[in-house]
């Protein structure tokens, strides 16, 4: 016990970090006292009645515990009364320290949110608005809240953010940007998943973002204190949705556009409310002139009387601005005549009924002069559940042919309904406004039939599952026997003639397919949901985890809804895979059991054998080697059983990764080798790659250094191939150990660096350890310091036991390299005690055993690699 206080020097804090490094010492020295495993931050959250992220943020250094907060703290953790008066003091001695004024470094300007849309072209007018909006610009700590309100198409949005980049320079901090989507009928933007955007945004890796909505919004306003940060929240419908978005303090300032006036939160929440009328008759004139031309501006009696036809509304204005534009040789009075033909046609509620009624009138008028064809095609986009289309997917909707809905598409851009959006895949696609999605879809239920509506959706959820399964084909042909087949469309389909390019038609439907999967879940298509969830499996584990989380989560739903057992255990299977990606191992531990259980009830072995081996890598992230062992035995008899090569390579591969953190790198090569025959045999050249890049870093440890440099390029060009980003990066960290271990020291930070971009990009905490770990093995002794420190912290967090020893081992060769023996000691012990409890016979236990009893007289060059 003495000793571990020596551990303790609270006079040397300097920084929140420092205390919070104290505060995660005596946490382990607790665990070690009382005999049994680290408080964790929940538990810590329930003995304190704190949230989870609260306690995060105080021991993870990103916020100084208020005085009150870490009493309680110390207590919790076991500080003696004189550690506690020590720690209290280096507390207030690092507080004072922050509220000195100082230049705060906010880092590259290039990694700041700039997430404004661009200014909108041909603005005009709002001069007085623009004024006042000037006027309520923050000018002190306190958070400037502004509401933005008016009815539909009165050019809210607009006003905003050609306002937000005349003042962007105002806001060094950056700029904030969210679609609420307050009025979509199916899709409005929940709080949670607003702030996790956000979060994103900020910084935040997404294995960061609490799962409590309360505990985002609490982090959310942790990252914002001090900052000077304009935060657009577009499209709000209630305050209910925007108050968990609102920052805690300045000096930033949130502006919230919506067509309602937010009465509450203005009385609540001390909103500044600035209202929007339809422009003067001057304004909305010159802005028809700018966009018409000399036709209006010849013109100016019946450009004025097409304004008053428009309700002068801009956005109405510029749908009428654009059908004039398409019909060059039409009289700007003429055009006038014909909207004010329709006027009794239009539904218009009074105040208390549909807000969009002047906007809708509008929308008909531009939609009754489209062809009937076109019409159509208009109304079954209000149908589709995504955010853009490209001409398949109106053709699938429409029941027609590519080049009548590649017509249709041009028709609607002609006439303002769609708007090209941008894709890597290239130009082609079309997304609408969400007023526009919005009365298309009212359109529909007016004039189709229920069946007719059914039917066109099935045909989109048709498509999508053919050519998700047929793009999973291309990349992934060994795995076609686990995927569900399903039919051939009816309707064109895109020819993927090779893995490029079905890789680019996942990459561009991503959104929609997620989409897709929720709303057949939602609507009454289950074996779809489930069906699409299970092709987009290998896809999604590639790094896109918060879409996997998604799409799992509805094709659970689905599945249960009818039963299906093998359904409901796949998703969790799916469901524990991701949560496994994200080290959230609890979550991920829940979620297998829960599968595990559901493919015994559903007498299906082959998954029963696939939970097992899943499972057995969290016992072996935890350190817990004899029941990953167990798991992984049980999973390859079944693997066995079944004739299932790819199952049986799949545990050879985690049966070695046992055995690599047990120092076994010997044993690790013997399991990989019969792995690699497997899938070699079986032509799963995924699998192949996944062997390949655990087989190269076994040999780095066998110093077969011309075996691993073949093997771990294979694999890095593999999952390049398979645009899989987690494979990648691991296959970029692997060739960073082979580069450090043959002296190209330059060569490994390139490599490590980009592997870390990766998983921080992903998520993947354990991928970020084992990165910063590299960094740390390249570096000079002062330098390594912060990369150990930053991996321990990432390891400590999620119960990595293996990287935590890295960690601790690299940190005691830091210290032995600068002379601070009783550093030194205080890691080389933390690093044996988790080996030991890995079982690991490695060298470098040897090694970190004779550091106990160094002589650090001769300090080394660097901290060196291991």
């Amino acid at each position: 016990m003495t000793a571990d206080r020596r551990r303790l020097d609270p006079a040397a804090a300097e920084s929140v970090a420092d205390l919070a490094g104290l505060l995660r010492e005596l946490r382990r020295r607790h665990a070690r006292q009382r005999g049994g495993g680290e408080l964790t931050y929940r538990e810590l959250a329930a003995r304190s009645g704190w949230s989870t992220t609260a306690v995060a943020e105080y021991l993870t250094g990103h916020t100084l515990p208020p005085t009150d907060r870490f009493d309680v703290l110390l207590g919790l953790l076991g500080a003696t009364p004189t550690e506690q008066g020590a720690l209290a003091t280096a507390r207030d001695r690092v507080a004072e320290r922050h509220r000195r004024p100082a230049h705060r470094d906010t880092g590259p300007r290039a990694s700041l949110p700039r997430q404004l849309p661009g200014d909108v072209a041909a603005f005009t007018g709002r001069d007085r608005h623009l004024d006042t909006l000037d006027g309520l610009l923050p000018s002190g700590d306190a958070v400037a809240i502004v509401v933005v309100s008016g009815t539909a198409g009165v050019g809210k949005t607009a006003l905003v953010v050609h306002w937000a980049h005349r003042v962007a320079d105002q806001f060094p901090d950056g700029q904030l940007y969210v679609n609420l989507r307050g009025y979509d009928p199916d899709r409005p933007v929940a709080p949670a998943d607003a702030l996790a955007r956000l979060l994103g945004a900020l910084g935040t890796a997404p294995a960061d973002v609490p799962a409590d909505v309360d505990d985002r919004a609490a982090l959310y306003r942790s990252r914002l204190v001090g900052r000077r940060v304009l935060v657009v929240l577009d499209n709000a419908a209630t305050a209910e949705q925007v108050r968990p978005l609102l920052p805690g303090s300045g000096p930033g300032m949130v502006v919230v556009t919506s067509r309602d006036s937010l009465a509450g939160f203005v009385a609540r929440d001390g909103a500044r409310r600035v209202v929007l009328d339809p422009l003067p008759r001057a304004d909305a004139t010159a802005l028809l002139g700018a966009l018409i031309g000399a036709r209006a501006t010849d013109a100016p009696d019946a450009t004025a009387a097409l304004a008053e036809r428009c309700s002068r509304l801009p956005l109405a204005l510029r749908l009428a601005a654009e059908l004039a534009v398409a019909r060059p040789a039409t009289p700007v009075a003429e055009l006038a005549a014909e909207l004010a033909d329709r006027q009794e046609r239009l539904v218009r509620l009074d105040a208390g009924g549909d807000p969009r009624a002047a906007v809708t009138a509008v929308f008909h008028w531009s939609v009754q002069h489209l062809p009937p064809a076109v019409a159509r095609m208009f109304r079954l986009l209000g149908l589709h559940p995504g955010t853009d289309v490209d001409a398949y997917a109106v053709a699938a909707l429409a029941g027609t042919d590519l080049a009548e809905a590649r017509r249709g598409l041009d028709a609607l851009a002609r006439a303002h309904l769609v708007h090209p959006t941008p894709s890597s895949s290239g130009a082609g696609r079309f997304g609408t406004h969400d007023l526009l999605r919005a009365y298309a879809a009212r359109l529909a239920a007016e004039e189709d039939g229920g069946n007719d509506r059914r039917v066109a959706v099935a045909r989109l959820l048709d498509l999508y599952l053919a050519v998700a399964g047929a793009a999973m084909d291309r990349m992934h042909p060994a795995d076609a026997g686990q995927r569900p087949r399903v039919p051939a469309v009816a309707t064109p389909a895109p020819d993927l003639a090779g893995a490029d390019e079905a890789r680019a038609w996942l990459d561009a439907e991503r959104s929609n397919l997620v989409a897709a999967v929720a709303h057949a879940a939602a609507h009454g298509w289950p074996a779809k949901a489930v069906a699409l969830g299970v092709i987009l499996t290998r896809y999604l584990d590639g790094g896109h985890f918060d879409d996997a989380l998604a799409v799992h989560g509805h094709a659970l739903r689905a599945a249960t809804a009818t039963g299906d057992l093998t359904g409901q255990a796949r998703a969790l299977l799916n469901i524990g895979a991701t949560h496994l990606h994200l080290c959230r191992l609890a979550d991920a531990g829940a979620a297998l059991r829960d599968a595990l259980g559901r493919f015994e009830a559903a007498g299906d072995r082959p998954g029963h054998g696939h939970a097992l081996n899943t499972l057995a890598k969290i016992e072996r992230r935890m350190g817990n080697s004899e029941r990953a062992v167990e798991h992984l035995h049980r999973a390859l008899a079944v693997g066995r059983e079944s004739g299932d090569a790819a199952a049986q390579a799949r545990v050879l591969v985690d049966l070695a990764a046992v055995e690599a953190q047990r120092g076994r790198a010997g044993l690790a090569v013997d399991h990989l080798t019969a792995a690699l025959d497997l899938v070699r045999a079986a032509g799963h050249r995924f699998g192949e790659a996944a062997v390949l890049v655990n087989l190269g870093l076994a040999e780095v440890d066998l110093d077969r250094f011309d075996a691993a440099d073949e093997h771990l390029t294979a694999a890095l060009a593999a999952f390049r191939g398979f645009g899989n980003r987690q494979g990648e990066a691991w296959a970029l960290a692997d060739l960073g150990r082979l580069r450090l271990r043959r002296g190209e020291q330059a060569a490994a930070v390139e490599l490590f660096t980009a592997g870390l971009a990766i998983f921080r990009e992903t998520g993947d905490r354990e991928g970020q350890a084992s990165a910063l770990i590299g960094l740390g093995d390249t570096a000079p002794p002062a330098g390594a310091l912060a990369s150990y420190r930053a991996a321990l912290e990432l390891a400590d967090g999620v119960d990595m036991v293996f990287n935590r020893a890295r960690a601790h081992a690299g940190l005691a060769r830091a210290y032995r390299a600068l002379g601070d023996a009783a550093a030194m000691r205080t890691h080389a012990a933390e690093a044996l005690e988790g080996y030991a409890h890995l079982g690991s016979t490695a060298p470098e236990t040897d090694d970190l055993r004779s550091v106990l009893f160094a002589d650090v007289r001769d300090p080394g060059r660097n901290a060196g690699g291991g």
